[in-house]
């Protein structure tokens, strides 16, 4: 099976330290992160929202094939604004956008956007997901009147290049998120945790996808964080395994044997790091991958061979 790799900036102390504080800076980290083997890049600025779109605007224009994971959540701007913006930043990129669902605002920069209850969170997040979709393929505007959102003559003349089959990713884990998540998401990213609590994620994830005729529609991400970064702040929960880039590349093998395609690494963000990551610990795994699937066709047979479990920190 094809993996991806995805970087995932850290967030450091001090702030004035963070992966896009300094864009020259961060223009040469980007480079070698293309150049690595990654597959795409997060942007999820602590800034806010507004941020996040410059920062991925700047990020899809110092690139040519690096794809931009744009966090984004409901509530900020109004659907109409948000699918126009959307479209113009994936029609300049060449369609390397895709947006990364959040319930919740990364800060409490935008708490006041921030609806009381889990079910409401998820329930606006769906509607807002449907009207970014309708925007971006009607042909002619439409009015709408929802629980969250009123619309008049709603209309994006100029699409992205692919209209509503933008990529969409989502997480979660209570039985509202995942039915959002089952009717809308393209890439679910797991939440770590033991490969049987995974396990057992993934087939809820596409018990809810199923529902919409999606079940096999669904790619699933995990993040993983390489050893200890003490300069960075764990806001992002990760699967944290330690060692010898041959031993990190043998603890992945029986997380993707569940069928995950995508690995979200997390906080590499030295230039040393970066490079170590491309040249050690990812070619391993690619290659440790190759080999077994000459080995076993079929997809999960290899995971019973695995007997240690790599947790996420608790």
């Amino acid at each position: 099976m094809p993996i991806e790799f995805t970087h995932v900036p850290g967030k450091s102390r001090p702030a004035h330290a963070s992966f896009f504080y300094d864009f020259v800076e961060t223009a040469t980290k980007l480079s070698l992160i293309e150049d690595a083997g990654f597959r795409k890049i997060v942007v999820d600025d602590p800034a806010g929202l507004l941020t996040n779109m410059d920062l991925a605007a700047q990020a899809l224009g110092r690139t040519s094939s690096l794809e931009v994971v744009l966090s984004h959540w409901a509530g900020v701007i109004e659907p109409t604004v948000a699918a126009r913006q959307l479209a113009a930043l994936d029609a300049k990129s060449g369609g390397r956008l895709s947006l990364r669902m959040l319930s919740e605002p990364l800060s409490d920069d935008d708490a006041e956007m921030r609806p009381v209850g889990h079910t409401v969170v998820w329930q606006r997040t769906d509607e807002y997901m449907v009207l970014l979709k309708r925007l971006w393929s009607n042909d002619r505007p439409f009015d709408h009147e929802g629980a969250f959102y009123s619309i008049k003559a709603g209309y994006v003349p100029r699409k992205g290049p692919h209209g509503a089959d933008v990529t969409i990713r989502m997480g979660g884990q209570s039985g509202t998120a995942l039915k959002v998540a089952g009717r809308h998401a393209d890439v679910f990213e797991l939440t770590p945790g033991s490969l049987d609590e995974i396990r057992q994620l993934i087939d809820r994830v596409r018990s809810a996808a199923a529902e919409h005729g999606r079940a096999g529609k669904l790619r699933f991400a995990l993040p993983v964080r390489f050893g200890s970064h003490g300069n960075t702040v764990a806001c992002q929960k990760a699967v944290e395994i330690a060692g010898p880039p041959a031993q990190v590349a043998l603890a992945l093998l029986p997380y993707a044997a569940l069928g995950i395609q995508e690995f979200m690494i997390v906080g590499v963000d030295r230039p040393r790091e970066i490079a170590f990551a491309a040249r050690e610990t990812i070619a391993l795994l690619r290659n440790s991958l190759a080999r077994r699937e000459a080995d076993v066709p079929q997809p999960g047979a290899f995971a019973s061979r695995v007997t240690g479990e790599a947790r996420a920190p608790s």
